[in-house]
């Protein structure tokens, strides 16, 4: 880094962006100036259930700034779904074939980010003349598993050529599908304190549905004031190199469900920077430092927030206040 003060302040910002393991907004533009955008990262949680021998139900972690979601079989895109929602029946497949699935967001600029991890699914062999369909699931149960999850499990149902599928359903929405053999679900991006209904119907190979087993009713424990959600540990520095200074910053992540892969950072009660993790995210201390200015004695108070996997902000970290250098 020797010769960095010599650069434009926006060079500066890249050298430094360029030496983190960071895809996104890096660095301190100062206050006012915004926080910068990235394209949206990779969708992450993705899973691909065979739900008939002609359809493959794909389910992802909502991601952040996504305006829209390109899901691809192998190499050719299938289908594009709003922002809203994620996960999708990918249907017209031919019986007995595994595929491979991937999802990418796109923002509201149309920037697409990159690919997710790759998921495979097998549909079932096709099963001809069969209209009976399965069993209603018997026994169901559900517990909240934290405040923003619930835990739902079901006996399983009986099927003359077998049960292909299960369909989650929260009131009249599908919101999971897991397979056949699988009889029990974690259903998460929920709230905390919130009371929530679930059904289950089990599908076979033929498309054919079971009735709805009886709802289970399940209220998640907490309350929505965000401390459940915020960084904790937060501690702020501040050191010298190349005659400008720096916010150093450290947090133990949140403990949520799911992996949290983007933060944004306050400064003096406004968006400073945000920053994006391309690789795997920290889950024990993560560490993070940024462009603060050239002037010493100069106090900023910071704080800092994670994007949690249901797309949402979680709390704020407790505020610290930190001083460049000493004061003169």
């Amino acid at each position: 880094m020797r010769g960095l003060s010599a650069l434009p302040s926006h060079l500066r910002r890249l050298a430094f962006c360029a030496a983190l393991i960071l895809v996104a907004s890096c660095g301190w533009t100062g206050p006012g100036e915004g926080d910068g955008s990235a394209p949206p990262g990779a969708p992450t949680g993705v899973t691909a259930t065979a739900g008939t021998a002609t359809s493959v139900h794909v389910m992802w972690n909502t991601t952040a700034r996504a305006d829209a979601y390109e899901v691809y079989r192998g190499t050719a895109k299938v289908r594009d779904v709003p922002g809203s929602k994620h996960m999708v029946d990918v249907t017209k497949l031919r019986p007995s074939t595994l595929y491979v699935f991937t999802v990418r967001a796109r923002d509201a600029e149309g920037r697409p980010g990159p690919h997710s991890q790759a998921v495979r699914a097998r549909t079932p062999a096709a099963v001809a003349d069969d209209r009976s369909a399965p069993t209603r699931p018997s026994a169901p149960h559900g517990r909240a598993a934290g405040s923003r999850a619930v835990q739902l499990s079901w006996a399983p149902s009986t099927d003359d050529r077998g049960v292909a599928s299960y369909d989650v359903h929260q009131g009249d929405a599908k919101i999971h599908s897991v397979g056949g053999s699988q009889t029990a679900a974690v259903v998460t991006g929920l709230r905390p304190g919130t009371a929530y209904s679930f059904t289950v119907r089990a599908r076979d190979a033929a498309g054919n549905v079971s009735p709805a087993t009886p709802a289970v009713r399940v209220t998640t424990p907490g309350t929505d004031d965000g401390r459940a959600t915020a960084p904790t540990g937060f501690r702020a520095t501040s050191h010298r190199a190349d005659g400008a200074y720096y916010v150093d910053l450290s947090w133990v992540p949140p403990r949520v469900d799911g992996e949290v892969t983007e933060y944004q950072i306050h400064l003096d009660g406004r968006p400073a920077t945000s920053l994006v993790y391309g690789g795997d995210a920290p889950r024990d201390r993560a560490t993070y430092s940024f462009y603060a200015g050239r002037d010493a004695g100069v106090s900023h108070r910071v704080r800092i927030r994670a994007m949690l996997p249901d797309g949402t902000w979680g709390g704020f970290s407790a505020e610290r206040t930190v001083t460049r250098g000493p004061v003169r």
